[in-house]
């Protein structure tokens, strides 16, 4: 998973043991499954924003681990190309965020975030580490002033199934639904009856910085761009504005995913 959220593990192993408690115990004090923290802590599985969170919540660290987490999703977790763009998203007090093909990487689950990565473009050592900052980058969203988040996605990012997983899809659904409810995260979806549109022509993701600057972001097959010139930001938001004006409004486009989520069950 890489030096940096092993790094996270090991003072989290020590803060268990520390205390004298099982991983049996400390699973019941966080809330989570015995098996989940093992994972955890044989680094099978990397530590998200909601296991570090629950741990913060349990032992009242006052967000300790979350922030520690946050720091370590702009270290060797992540692609070289990527780092610049973490720390602004980090530092972000708004995301405006498209998406018209995956659930944006802010709300994946973990095995929704593999299955993005899978497909031979990656080695299996690489999708560990891409999986483990994906979802360290989610701390942000469990910090004590988190980021406003906008997001808007096609709604055929909710149909598209992932080939001999079942479950997978109900999970990442249902995953919407619950950060959803949250009052700094406002979910829209463009409904298929849309038809073509522009906003297909690719993701997006405009942040609004503490001092009002705006900065860009918008990925390929290759590489990120990160972009702040005047110009290029101001055509990111009339594209924003387009895409947005598709959309459902926030409550119409709850019921739509709870509507797509009983196709999953």
């Amino acid at each position: 998973m890489g030096a940096a959220v092993d790094l996270l593990v090991e003072e989290l192993i020590e803060a268990r043991t520390s205390r004298s408690m099982t991983q049996e115990e400390w699973a019941h004090r966080v809330r989570f499954s015995p098996t989940h923290v093992s994972s955890v802590e044989t680094r099978h599985r990397p530590p998200t924003g909601d296991y570090v969170a629950a741990v913060d919540k349990a032992f009242q660290t006052g967000g300790a681990y979350t922030r520690l987490l946050v720091k370590l999703a702009s270290f060797d977790t992540a692609p070289i190309w990527l780092r610049d763009w973490l720390e602004i998203e980090r530092e972000a007090v708004l995301l405006r965020w498209f998406e018209p093909a995956y659930v944006p990487g802010l709300l994946q689950t973990e095995a929704y975030a593999r299955a993005t990565l899978a497909g031979g473009r990656f080695t299996a050592e690489e999708i560990d580490r891409h999986v483990a900052s994906r979802l360290a980058r989610q701390a942000i969203l469990n910090q004590e002033v988190p980021p406003q988040l906008i997001s808007v996605v096609d709604e055929a990012v909710l149909h598209r199934p992932v080939p001999d997983q079942a479950g997978l899809m109900r999970e990442q659904v249902e995953r919407i639904i619950e950060l959803a409810a949250l009052d700094h995260i406002q979910i829209q979806v463009v409904p298929a009856t849309t038809g073509m549109y522009l906003g297909l022509a690719g993701q997006f993701i405009i942040a609004e910085m503490p001092d009002d600057k705006r900065v860009g972001y918008a990925d390929n097959q290759l590489k990120a761009q990160i972009v702040d010139e005047a110009g290029e930001i101001a055509r990111l938001a009339r594209m924003w504005e387009v895409v947005r004006n598709y959309a459902l409004p926030v409550k119409q486009s709850l019921e739509l995913i709870k509507e797509v989520s009983r196709i999953w069950t």
